[in-house]
């Protein structure tokens, strides 16, 4: 798995991070370009971290016992991402993609038959597909895993109540791009 430029250090990486290596037997390469970022996606179980500051097609080949990367999810997907993430996957590869991307070239894993897969969390309550209950399976599947110890949350810094003065201070820290885990404000509700 390959995580791309939001960096593996993110509040959803962070939790597919250790879901990949809890659930599967991939191989967990994540991306993260300060050194507490790379401390963070390696204490969560990434075997590997590749800087997406820099080309990942060369880090990513540097990678021994690697021989190729079938599987990416991208949580941040823009233009340049997208380029690089063309280059690494392997033929019939598959990349699942969470945001709203601007326009993104399928031309560049056209000829690799890659499959994307876009997911949005609430597809099947929104929309009451046939299988809408696995979603309530998923979350208590989820929330064991999160009881007995073996998924962890992902709480990176708490500031305190919930007030204008915390809220703006939390938006600059996500603007900053420098968040790792999830920001957390306290006392929501009546």
């Amino acid at each position: 798995m390959l995580d791309d430029l939001c960096g593996g250090a993110g509040g959803v990486p962070s939790i597919a991070i250790q879901a990949a290596r809890l659930l599967t037997d991939a191989t967990v390469v994540a991306t993260a370009s300060r050194p507490e970022s790379r401390a963070w996606v390696e204490r969560l179980g990434a075997q590997h971290v590749v800087d997406h500051a820099r080309p990942l097609a060369a880090q990513v080949a540097a990678i021994e016992r690697l021989p190729s990367v079938h599987r990416i999810f991208s949580t941040h997907t823009d233009p340049a991402s997208w380029m690089e993430m063309a280059k690494v996957i392997a033929p019939q590869g598959r990349i699942g993609l969470i945001d709203d991307p601007e326009p993104l070239d399928l031309r560049l894993v056209k000829f690799k038959s890659v499959s994307i897969h876009w997911e949005a969390m609430f597809t099947r309550p929104m929309l009451a597909t046939a299988d809408m209950a696995r979603q309530h399976d998923i979350l208590n599947e989820v929330a064991a895993l999160v009881d007995s110890g073996r998924l962890r949350p992902t709480v990176g810094q708490s500031f305190g109540a919930i007030n204008a003065a915390n809220l703006r201070r939390a938006h600059a820290a996500l603007e900053g791009g420098k968040v790792v885990g999830k920001i957390v404000l306290e006392g929501f509700g009546p």
